[in-house]
């Protein structure tokens, strides 16, 4: 095995980091090496002294799945009428005005795998949403529901993405990747989509001119060969297609889930050691983010430093990871001060990572007025 200098020093010479070498850093306990190499590693890529964050909101519109994952503590099954919902348009237009009103340029609407709704069903809704709130990017639809939209339609993946992009769908969102190893996927989501499924959803997407977010979350049933096998895939495809606008990890929450309350959670070590990781192996991202919604600022300000140059949403909404049981309050402010005081200079940006120069005006009167 090749010492640890080596291997960094290949990637501050912009060589290829290998698979092998990848695994071999996951089993180095150097985490303060690891960091000052992704670090300098970002700093190559992006030699601007800012870090960037996006103001929109994670609007879920219905809770109801058929997949029964390990790992989730929001979806409630078909016949559990008291704990399942399918929004209503009211509901989401107060949402959407609120993220507009917060200056929001995006919406990330993901949801369960519902057993009714069909394909016009999320038509309308971006027809609506387009309609209505223009402003809004429409970055919905994780993988693993358009694969559950071609089999309750009987479609394939490029028709199902076509007629959804026609009716305003701009972006996939990278969810459901989870790791990217059958092993792995077969002992917690056995009926969710397959990493082949995820991977050929992602390059149908790239082809049709789509850009896209990847995902890793790991800390949980993994082995450190299986966080390998899924950053190989994304920087296969990333070579294949260039439709990657961000790689995004964070941590397995354990609490509240149906069958995985009992599986220990890795902590901040092993957290940093995966962002510094993602940003020397993933030598085709640009942006790399830190995230403070499973590990809290200080966590995140850390992973700034760390490989990071982005620290996502200020999150107006997010039912998910908070379900179970990890909830970090963080205002727009708080997300300023903290990148501030590591020297860095705060900036909103959409999806595209295009900095926002005057962001939007922000307006919460606005929807304060239309709730009445």
């Amino acid at each position: 095995m090749k010492p640890l200098s080596s291997i960094l020093q290949k990637s501050f010479n912009g060589e290829r980091i290998t698979d092998e070498e990848c695994l071999a850093l996951f089993r180095s306990n150097d985490l303060l090496a690891l960091g000052q190499a992704a670090n300098a590693a970002r700093w190559r890529k992006i030699p601007e002294k800012v870090a960037t964050y996006i103001v929109d909101r994670n609007v879920n519109y219905t809770n109801v799945c058929v997949v029964d994952c390990q790992f989730c503590a929001f979806y409630a099954k078909p016949k559990d009428a008291e704990k399942g919902y399918v929004l209503d348009r009211e509901t989401m237009r107060q949402k959407f005005a609120e993220t507009a009103a917060h200056g929001g340029t995006q919406v990330l609407m993901q949801g369960g795998h519902h057993p009714t709704l069909k394909l016009e069903w999320y038509e309308e809704l971006l027809r609506w949403a387009k309609s209505e709130f223009p402003m809004l990017q429409m970055h919905c639809f994780s993988p693993p529901e358009i694969i559950h939209f071609t089999k309750m339609n009987r479609l394939s993946v490029r028709e199902t993405l076509q007629r959804l992009m026609a009716a305003g769908l701009e972006s996939l969102p990278g969810g459901g990747a989870e790791i990217l190893s059958e092993r792995v996927r077969k002992q917690i989501a056995p009926r969710k989509a397959t990493s082949d499924e995820w991977i050929g959803v992602m390059r149908e997407a790239h082809k049709l001119g789509m850009k896209t977010s990847a995902t890793m979350m790991f800390g949980h049933v993994e082995q450190y060969e299986d966080r390998v096998e899924h950053l190989r895939r994304i920087r296969g495809l990333q070579d294949e297609t260039g439709g990657f606008i961000a790689f995004i990890p964070w941590t397995f929450q354990a609490e509240n889930t149906p069958g995985m309350q009992d599986v220990p959670m890795v902590g901040g070590h092993e957290y940093l050691k995966t962002l510094a990781i993602s940003r020397l192996y993933l030598d085709n991202f640009r942006n790399i983010q830190a995230s403070w919604v499973t590990q809290g600022k200080q966590m995140c300000q850390i992973g700034l430093m760390f490989g990071g140059n982005d620290v996502g949403s200020t999150m107006l909404e997010e039912n998910v990871v908070s379900a179970a049981g990890c909830s970090h309050d963080v205002h727009e402010s708080d997300l300023l001060d903290m990148i501030r005081d590591i020297g860095l200079e705060p900036r909103q940006r959409n999806f595209y990572y295009e900095i926002l120069d005057p962001p939007p005006m922000k307006n919460p009167e606005f929807f304060r007025s239309q709730a009445q």
